[in-house]
């Protein structure tokens, strides 16, 4: 060994140059201690050992000769992947260490167990191969990690099976797919003092959205004991988002989603020969979250600092000591799919005439494929795999990798979106469905399916082959507009997949939506808990609530959660929440709501909207909405949150609804609240002037505006062909609230479908003096251009006039 290249080097005197030295993984490891400890980033200690040590222990067993030959037996055909494999292995594993080297290890290992004040110190070791985290090519979980080891006898043997990993049938073909030559990729190892997550938890984080690539969001996966449980997929852990923007200020708390996962299992400290050992956790522990908010805050300030400082989307690792209560990085490396991913253009997919949903879970990407399910059990099985089926398997690890690639698409039972299944599904670009529990159950071999990862955050299995409508949506060279395009939004779990769209916000956000989905409890259920009837009703609601000492709280978390991300998505452009606008019958639909909904033969025209939110009926169930939009504005910080009032009957009413939502520290024009009113009614046509001085502006919503213009039932199959929002009553409508609002200085929007279907109707908006126009965001692109040709179209006439 030359005196240049030490074997040993401590992880304080790398930097991220030195990948050809000791990896990608322990070059970053250095690169943290170096730059990132004044950050108040903490990094367990440790040391590495160099590529230089990797190849004097394969000369120093004269084992170049027999691995190439081992290779060259492959290429050639005259070997397989697994006997290959195997006798490499089992060479390096026969190998002696060169006692200098032995010495440099023992004596690092000494020097670490000196510096952390303990004999025997635990330690993890991991491999960090010099082609790893590089932009193109993660190599996650290819080699082996060895945890809870002590001695320095057993420190040098687990070094030797990093070394022999680095040849493990999925780490030969994962480099062959990557075009990588196997003997010019070393292995250097790392090794870290043990973070006490056994007793605490532990899990991994992205810096960015891992499935829309949307970049204002931390993404933390926290699961109970040795983080490798999140890694592997083998439990369903807590999810946690975190909005970057907000994050410096240090009075907010931006945490904009919070999931419980089932947790079932953790990875604790054993004795004897297994250091580790999976046991179930505690009943307790799969009710609890595993981090509080302050400490979900801190990991996301660290991966913004951490981002910040490589310049580039990050992958990262941390773990929680019980001991202590301090949480470290254990890990960081680029992300490798987001990050090369298209701003300009993306694909977006509708699927229609499907059948009965069959499972559920965690979406990964944001396609949908039909195929032939291919039922998998165990990893001895995957020979039994067909090319282009749908894999069902319970979890994945690096050995199912060479089979994964050949998949149409992949449903697990276990894991989250930090999962094994979940990194490689996205890196090959496929779509899969993890965490569903029970698929290899429900699902059997050669069963014809729809998987489908283009819904939101949830993805949903369906019996037989769905319509997969695909397009590819091109944002880039879209025209300017002085007129806003806007987008409508309902679904929270959604919302992400638009933010490339260079929308001017979010024109309607529908609270029902977020109720009838994430909360599903009539808050008026909740409110009265105590005196519900019906029986099966409050033990639902009881399950639902678990953890919530006050029952309204619940449905005020819920709420804010799912709003947030609405808010989140186009943050800080403007973001209009329309407050709830259930019809009675679909109240009543709600947990607990039958006690609460009067029976009605009109509901589309009896107790909805604004009347609700001052009557004793609702008012207790209004002051929670109003309590979740205060937490969405106060709290969490988005003040770009507008509120609006819908089916508002006359100016009485509204100073009546003003009223109670002052009452409940809404007031319009504190704190910069704005308040809008839907235009869905002749009323508020009539008396535009009078709703104007009220509120900050006016949305049309040309459904119901339609419909009560003409006097025809918008639902009424009978009546469809007189349905008709260009008809000249409904747009003489339209026009003279425009030209009211205008006049009063308020603004004024539309939210209807008319201008998705027709550029005219968008011209004659444009013409009218429309603010605003908010489409589906699958109209966007189409509504963006119409209304830049109407613009240039009204530009042109007035030169020539």
């Amino acid at each position: 060994m030359s005196k240049q290249s030490p074997p040993v080097i401590w992880f304080e005197r790398l930097a991220r140059g030195d990948v050809a030295r000791v990896g990608g993984k322990n070059a970053s490891l250095g690169e943290m201690v170096q730059n990132l400890a004044a950050k108040g980033i903490r990094v367990p200690d440790g040391f590495a050992t160099t590529a230089d040590a990797y190849w004097q222990f394969i000369d120093a067993n004269r084992l170049r000769e027999p691995i190439t030959a081992r290779l060259a037996d492959l290429a050639a055909g005259k070997a397989t992947l697994a006997d290959t494999g195997e006798a490499i292995r089992s060479l390096i594993l026969h190998g002696d260490w060169p006692a200098d080297l032995a010495a440099a290890v023992g004596e690092a290992y000494a020097a670490l167990a000196e510096r952390a004040g303990h004999a025997d110190v635990a330690v993890a070791v991991r491999s960090s191969a010099t082609a790893e985290d590089l932009p193109d090519a993660s190599f996650a979980g290819q080699q082996e990690s060895f945890l809870n080891i002590t001695g320095e006898a057993a420190l040098l043997d687990a070094c030797r099976r990093c070394y022999a990993s680095l040849f493990t049938d999925r780490a030969i073909s994962y480099r062959q797919v990557k075009g990588f030559e196997h003997m010019k990729v070393a292995l250097s190892i790392g090794v870290q003092r043990m973070v006490r997550s056994d007793l605490a938890g532990a899990g991994v984080m992205f810096s960015i959205d891992t499935e829309t690539g949307f970049d204002k969001v931390v993404l933390i996966d926290a699961a109970w004991g040795l983080g490798e449980t999140v890694v592997q997929g083998t439990v369903e852990p807590d999810e946690y988002q975190v909005f970057k923007p907000l994050l410096d200020d240090r009075s907010l708390v931006p945490i904009i989603e919070k999931k419980r996962g089932q947790k079932a299992q953790k990875l604790i400290y054993a004795t004897g020969e297994q250091p580790t050992r999976l046991v179930p956790t505690a009943k307790a522990e799969r009710a609890a979250f595993v981090l509080n908010d302050a400490e979900i805050l801190t990991l996301a300030r660290w991966a913004v600092a951490i981002e910040a400082h490589y310049g580039c989307p990050m992958d990262i690792e941390w773990a929680k000591d019980g001991e202590t209560d301090e949480i470290f990085i254990v890990q960081a490396r680029p992300e490798t799919v987001q990050a090369r991913r298209a701003a300009g253009v993306f694909k977006s997919y509708r699927i229609t005439q499907k059948g009965r949903r069959l499972v559920s879970g965690l979406a990964i990407g944001d396609a949908a494929v039909t195929g032939r399910v291919c039922l998998i059990e165990s990893a001895d099985d995957i020979g039994r795999f067909i090319d282009g089926a749908v894999l069902v398997t319970a979890t994945t690890d690096p050995d199912w990798v060479p089979i994964m690639k050949r998949a149409a698409a992949i449903i697990t039972d276990h894991g989250g979106r930090t999962s094994h299944a979940a990194i490689v599904s996205r890196e090959l670009g496929l779509p899969a469905i993890v965490g569903t529990g029970y698929a290899t159950e429900l699902l059997h071999f050669e069963q014809e399916v729809t998987v489908s990862c283009a819904e939101g955050d949830q993805g949903f299995v369906y019996e037989g082959q769905a319509t997969i409508e695909e397009e590819a949506l091109d944002v880039a060279g879209l025209p300017a507009t002085r007129t806003d395009v806007m987008l409508n939004l309902a679904n929270p779990a959604a919302a992400f997949r638009w933010w490339r769209l260079p929308a001017d916000g979010v024109g309607l956000a529908r609270m029902e939506f977020v109720i009838s989905n994430a909360v599903r409890v009539h808050p008026m259920a909740l409110v009265r808990y105590d005196a519900l009837k019906d029986e099966a009703a409050k033990r639902d609601i009881a399950a639902l609530t678990a953890g919530h000492a006050d029952k309204t709280d619940y449905f005020v978390d819920k709420l804010a959660l799912g709003l947030a991300r609405l808010a989140a998505a186009l943050h800080p452009k403007p973001v209009i929440i329309r407050m709830s606008d259930f019809k009675t019958n679909e109240y009543a639909g709600l947990l607990g709501g039958a006690e609460f909904e009067p029976a009605e033969e009109n509901p589309m025209l009896g107790f909805r909207g604004a009347s609700r939110y001052y009557s004793p009926r609702y008012r207790e169930g209004f002051a929670l909405e109003c309590r979740a939009i205060r937490r969405l504005r106060a709290e969490m910080g988005f003040k770009n949150v507008i509120v609006m009032i819908p089916f508002c009957r006359s100016v009485e009413e509204a100073d009546k609804v003003l009223a109670v939502m002052a009452e409940n520290g809404l007031k319009r024009g504190e704190d910069g609240l704005k308040v809008f009113v839907m235009c869905e009614i002749p009323s508020n046509v009539i008396l535009a002037a009078d709703f104007a001085s009220r509120f900050d502006g006016f949305s049309i919503g040309s459904n119901d505006l339609t419909q009560l213009t003409l006097g025809v039932d918008r639902d009424s199959a009978d009546l469809a062909e007189l349905f008709d929002e260009e008809d000249a009553a409904v747009k003489w409508m339209i026009a003279r609230v425009i030209a009211e609002a205008r006049k009063a200085g308020a603004k004024i929007g539309l939210c209807g479908q008319a201008p998705s279907d027709n550029p005219d109707f968008a011209a004659f908006l444009v013409k009218a003096g429309i603010h605003s126009i908010s489409v589906s965001p699958d109209s966007f692109i189409a509504v963006k251009r119409a209304v830049a040709a109407a613009e240039r179209a009204q530009d042109e006439k007035e030169i020539h006039a």
